[in-house]
């Protein structure tokens, strides 16, 4: 795929830096399975995950990144603008990095948002939505209307996003805020959401297994698969 980028942010160093080692370390080889099993409109440069996460920290510990603006400016520019899907994983990378964890507050909610919606596929979603859990802990007051904004929307990948945002939070999980965001899409069809309220719920069944038994005895209208991932955890467990 040609590489034309003309804006001024795909000059900011650590953008270069990622951008170049990637290319170095690519595998053609591997890449076309690697975008076949994606599913991925975007082609891959074949950089498995843990070299890729080698060139991002590497990148970034050359070339710090030393503003919120300048954060996302980065963050973007390798989302909107990749020719390969790595530099996406770069962004999000970046995006997560402890260095930059005091700019993932509240007012980064619309980065996040927009980070799930354009990324709309399992892979991107998963990984921006950890984000989710370390907003609300930080200002529950301002994180909460946009979540449930996105539970109650139309598109798929923020609802997905809401609901599994909390699964890393185990006793610090708000179980009843769960269940609000899980409340919109209860018998929704769609395999991703369908399977990210089992996944939620999966995850908080190591925390309060009695909670998650209860919710999904009253529930009814869960699907199947919602149903099967809730309680997978707790029948191993049983077995």
């Amino acid at each position: 795929m040609p590489e034309s980028r003309s804006s001024p942010t795909a000059e900011l160093p650590v953008v270069r830096a990622i951008r170049g080692g990637l290319r170095l370390a690519a595998h053609p080889e591997r890449a076309a399975a690697m975008q076949a099993y994606m599913k991925s409109a975007m082609p891959f440069r074949g950089v498995r995950a843990p070299e890729g996460a080698r060139i991002y920290r590497a990148a970034l510990a050359a070339h710090p990144v030393v503003s919120r603006e300048e954060w996302e400016a980065v963050v973007r520019e390798l989302y909107d603008h990749a020719a390969y899907r790595e530099e996406r994983y770069g962004a999000l990378h970046l995006f997560h990095a402890r260095p930059h964890t005091r700019w993932r507050d509240a007012d980064a909610l619309p980065l996040l948002e927009h980070l799930v919606s354009t990324g709309a596929w399992w892979d991107l979603v998963d990984h921006a939505s950890t984000a989710v859990g370390e907003i609300l802990l930080q200002d529950r007051e301002a994180a909460i209307p946009v979540l449930e904004r996105w539970a109650a929307g139309e598109d798929i990948w923020l609802a997905r996003a809401a609901i599994i945002g909390q699964r890393k939070l185990r006793d610090r999980t708000d179980f009843e805020l769960m269940v609000r965001l899980i409340a919109p899409s209860v018998g929704h069809r769609e395999f991703f959401v369908g399977k990210g309220i089992g996944w939620a719920l999966r995850e908080y069944s190591k925390t309060d297994a009695q909670a998650v038994r209860d919710f999904v005895a009253a529930t009814p209208q869960l699907t199947p698969l919602s149903r099967r991932e809730a309680l997978k955890w707790l029948e191993r467990r049983q077995a």
